[in-house]
C-alpha cells in the first residue's frame, strides 16, 4: 500500500476525531457562557449553542477535506510522520482561530448587554418630573 494513502487515512481520522472533540468539549463548556452573554434565555442560548456547533463543523470539516492533498509522494516512515504532523498542525491552529474568534464575538456581545443592564432603570418611572424642576414651583409660588 502506497504511504501517501496511509498518511491520508492518518490525517482524516485523527482530524475528524479532534473537530467532534473540540466541537462537542466547546458546546458542553460554552452554554453558560451564551446563557450570561443572552441574558437568561435558555432555549435561545441552546439554539445559538447548536448554531455555533454547526458552523464550526462546516468551516472546519472543510478545511480538513481541501487540505488532504499532499504535494510530494511520502516514500518512508519519517516523510509519513512529518507529513502528518504538519497538516495536524494546521488544522489544530485553525481549530484554536476559529475558537478564539467565537470567544471573541461571544465577549463582545456579552458586554454589550451588560453595558445594556447598567443603563436600565431598577424600577419603572412613578412620575414625571415638571420641566422646570421643583426651582420653577417655588418660583411662581413666591411671585404671586
Amino acid at each position: 500500500m502506497d504511504l501517501t494513502v496511509v498518511a491520508y487515512v492518518i490525517y482524516l481520522a485523527v482530524s475528524i476525531g479532534l473537530t467532534v472533540w473540540v466541537a462537542r468539549t466547546l458546546s458542553k463548556n460554552g452554554r453558560l457562557f451564551l446563557s450570561d452573554v443572552l441574558q437568561g434565555d435558555e432555549k435561545l442560548a441552546e439554539a445559538v449553542n447548536h448554531l455555533l456547533v454547526v458552523g464550526f463543523y462546516l468551516v472546519n470539516l472543510g478545511f480538513v477535506a481541501l487540505y488532504l492533498k499532499e504535494s510530494r509522494a511520502v516514500a518512508d516512515a519519517r516523510q509519513l510522520v512529518e507529513a502528518i504532523s504538519v497538516k495536524l498542525g494546521v488544522v489544530l491552529l485553525v481549530l484554536g482561530v476559529l475558537h478564539l474568534g467565537n470567544v471573541y464575538v461571544l465577549n463582545r456581545m456579552r458586554r454589550r448587554g451588560i453595558a445594556e443592564r447598567r443603563h436600565t432603570p431598577p424600577v419603572e418611572p412613578q412620575g414625571w418630573t415638571p420641566a422646570g424642576g421643583p426651582r420653577t414651583a417655588t418660583a411662581t409660588a413666591t411671585e404671586a
